[in-house]
């Protein structure tokens, strides 16, 4: 609890009281400083850091007996407003005097921690405008030229002090006795590490190199994954070797000061070296698996080399910012001494971005751009424009005296270079590995988890980026702070630990939704009597639920209060309702078909001249497959508004009707016997009831019959005319049986008037070439494939 000024202060603790004195002593030596602002940038870090954690404190204080305070509030509320006119009952009187006092008490420290948190919010955001101000100015500043010849002597005799000055120091330390006896204690220790370190470092690379190869040899989907594992030992091992080498040394103890700055950044300096070269190796494994096309097979040794010629350029930039801090040399020493540095590195870069293919003329990282995805190419070319840039203007600005400006951008360029490359090696193996566990194939290559995972890397990568380009890290802490705590949305707040939270617990609803609608259709219903629609309807009605009960318990369990939302979200609705009316009557009739299930899945129907399978019932519309093989998209509200002629519900028992006409003359029964014997002769159709013939009358040219019978599957119903007008036209053929069919005499009144007519001497005859028709087998009939219809 923090302490109180004042009355307040005499409820505290004395340990409260005391912290709370220390935090305004220390508001008010920030607030002398920033008001002078004299104090160094070191020192205006080491005073934000404070503040910072004074700043957490009261972050966590001013949250503090939230649960408490809202009991208190709900029970003065209960007691309701204090009359006007009169005097309430004095129990209830004295009742609320107490719970008044009491929240009086928690509310003051709350307020109290409010208000501290606010002013130490105030003091870092000056002191970080004061340092970013200060960097932008050394930035923007314009110092000594380091092509004056004026400067150079002054250079080379820092240099030369430097390195004397180290040698001497280790020298002297040498040829002390206690150092000596130091040494000679420690002898065994220091010649293990020493022995380790060496055979670490030279050999350590060459091993794991012989044993990525033996795993590339076996090939198959998790060649490349092992490979990336076992290749990033050519970075442990001798980092590893080199550690041992600087506690070897250090267990010595013969370096001076300089040499003990120097020893501090080798790790650092190794590091920088190994993952470069480990950069270069994975580029050139890309490239040789034909992994990565945006490279070019040839030149790819340069390139490798080009990439270790970066990280000494790097490390020689380390050793020049140490020489600045150990020897306090001057600005123009400083220019000196960094800018052929920079030439370097700008030369460097410069020579990357030329490197072409000395067969096709083509640029080494752009490459086969057909093979290759545009956007990666396109980011390719933008790298490549921007190496161009730098390696141009770096150097300019050096020579003009802004060094310090060249520096800030062209090795936070390389580092951003470095980055990208391990991103992209990184999402090649990230790929593989999903690729080695999904066993599907190449094709996941191109899946959408390559993406995700690109999207992912790239998101990540930005914080990196922002440090790499001089952000510091405690303004990248704070911003993750605030990110954490998120934004506020009328009494909810949402941040990114709630959104995990309720994205985990509606995933995890959601799969065991899908879980429990897979064991219903597979395994559970299929062993019932409810038939396939009821099924459908079943499977359908548990994931709609399931899902409202995931989201449900997600909202609850993120701790998300919606209650303040629900007048604005009740205002909303109504406007929606009005302007989605037609999908909410979609909706609710999804939802009535899927419970009185007047059509299911399967089912043969016509609704509105359109007639097919349907295939699908969604909460808005149903699919209906015609018999042309058309997809037919029928709003819900049609189906329970409108006529619907369902062939197949509950049954495929349907009838056929074949109509058959017959000469005048032909003897009715015989043909009613013919027809009768044809239609019990066929399979599909039904015993009982038995198939009738009907005389259906005297027509213009014939006497007309139908045949009427009852099919066990009326999906069939063509397949079935067919085969009965087959048999009807082969038995009519036997007996005798004439089939009539309409003819006409034509009688010409004026013949000679036509004789005078050009008669043409030579006739052509043209014959029109008819396609054969298409042939369809039993298997195109059934069910699944209704093309008769």
């Amino acid at each position: 609890m923090l302490g109180l000024s004042g009355i307040a202060e005499a409820q505290l603790s004395e340990t409260s009281r005391d912290y709370y004195k220390a935090w305004l002593k220390t508001a008010a030596r920030a607030e002398e400083a920033v008001d002078n602002s004299r104090a160094s940038s070191a020192a205006f870090g080491k005073l934000r850091s404070e503040i910072s954690e004074y700043r957490e404190i009261f972050a966590v204080a001013r949250t503090k007996n939230s649960e408490r305070i809202h009991t208190l509030e709900s029970q003065l509320e209960a007691l309701g407003p204090k009359p006007e006119t009169g005097e309430e009952p004095s129990d209830i009187a004295h009742l609320r005097k107490i719970l008044t006092e009491q929240l009086d008490v928690l509310r003051v420290p709350r307020i109290v921690s409010e208000e501290a948190y606010s002013r130490a919010n105030g003091l870092i955001t000056e002191v970080d405008r004061i340092i970013r101000e200060r960097e932008a100015a050394k930035l923007l500043s314009r110092g000594p030229s380091p092509l004056n010849p004026t400067y150079w002597p002054d250079a080379w005799t820092s240099l030369e002090r430097a390195s004397s000055g180290l040698i001497n120091e280790t020298a002297n330390n040498l040829r002390s006795d206690v150092v000596r006896q130091k040494i000679e204690d420690q002898l065994p220790m220091i010649l293990g590490l020493l022995f380790a370190g060496v055979v670490l470092i030279f050999r350590g690379r060459k091993w794991s190199e012989r044993f990525g190869d033996y795993l590339r040899s076996f090939g198959g989907a998790g060649t490349g994954v092992w490979s990336f594992v076992v290749s990033l030992t050519r970075i442990l091992l001798p980092f590893i070797g080199t550690m041992l080498l600087v506690q070897a040394v250090s267990l010595a103890g013969f370096l001076g000061l300089r040499g003990q700055l120097v020893l501090q950044g080798i790790p650092a300096w190794a590091a920088i070296f190994l993952v470069f070269n480990w950069i270069g190796r994975q580029i050139f494994l890309l490239r040789r698996q034909e992994e990565l096309q945006v490279l070019a097979s040839m030149r790819i040794a340069e390139l490798r080399l080009l990439i270790d010629l970066l990280s000494t350029m790097l490390i020689l930039h380390g050793l020049v910012q140490l020489l600045g801090t150990v020897e306090n040399i001057s600005e123009a020493t400083r220019a000196v001494i960094g800018f052929p540095v920079v030439c370097v590195t700008a030369l460097i870069l410069l020579r990357m971005q030329r490197l072409r293919s000395t067969d096709a003329g083509q640029d080494a990282l752009t490459g086969d751009r057909e093979k290759s995805p545009q956007g990666f190419s396109r980011l390719i070319e933008l790298i490549r424009r921007a190496l161009y840039l730098l390696g141009l203007i770096a150097p300019i600005l050096a020579a003009a005296g802004y060094v310090h400006g060249a520096e800030a951008l062209i090795y936070p360029a390389v580092t951003s270079l470095a980055l990208i490359a391990i991103m992209i090696i990184l999402q090649r193996f990230l790929v593989n590995l999903y690729v080695w566990i999904s066993r599907s194939g190449e094709t996941a290559r191109d899946s959408l988890f390559t993406v995700l995972i690109g999207f992912a890397l790239a998101l990540l990568s930005l914080p990196i980026l922002a440090l790499l380009w001089g952000a510091r890290g405690e303004v990248m802490t704070e911003l993750w702070s605030k990110l954490l705590e998120g934004f506020q949305i009328g009494g909810t707040r949402i941040s990114p630990t709630i959104f995990l939270t309720f994205a985990a617990l509606f995933m995890f609803g959601y799969t065991l939704t899908r879980l429990l609608q897979g064991g219903l259709r597979n395994s559970l219903l299929p062993k019932t009597s409810i038939d396939p629609g009821g099924q459908n309807a079943i499977v359908a009605g548990t994931g709609y639920v399931g899902i409202f009960l995931a989201a449900l318990v997600a909202v609850t369990g993120a701790g998300l209060d919606l209650s303040s939302l629900a007048i604005v979200a009740g205002a909303l609705s109504v406007g929606i309702g009005f302007g989605l009316q037609t999908i909410v009557s979609n909706f609710v009739s999804g939802i009535i078909l899927l419970v009185e299930r007047p059509i299911s899945k399967g089912d043969w129907i016509d609704v509105g001249g359109r007639m097919g399978y349907v295939r699908d019932i969604s909460v808005r519309a149903t699919r209906i497959e015609t018999f042309d093989r058309t997809d037919v998209i029928v709003p819900n509200s049609d189906l329970i508004s409108g006529s619907v002629v369902n062939y197949t519900r509950g049954n495929t028992v349907g009838r056929v009707i074949v109509p058959v006409g017959v000469a005048y003359g032909t003897d009715t029964r015989l043909v009613e016997k013919i027809l009768g014997e044809v239609a019990n002769s066929h399979p599909m159709v039904l015993a009982n009831p038995a198939p009738s013939v009907v005389f259906q009358g005297f027509g213009a040219d014939s006497l007309d019959f139908e045949i009427r019978a009852i099919l066990r599957d009326v999906n069939w119903v063509l397949s079935v005319k067919s085969d009965m007008n087959h048999e009807i036209a082969k038995r009519f053929t036997e007996v005798g049986l004439e089939i009539p069919f309409a003819q006409r005499d034509i009688w010409l009144r004026n013949p000679e008037a036509l004789a005078g007519g050009g008669v043409p001497s030579e006739k052509t005859e043209t014959t029109n070439q008819v396609g054969e028709p298409i042939e369809m087998t039993e298997a195109d009939l059934s069910v699944e494939a209704p093309d008769e219809h």
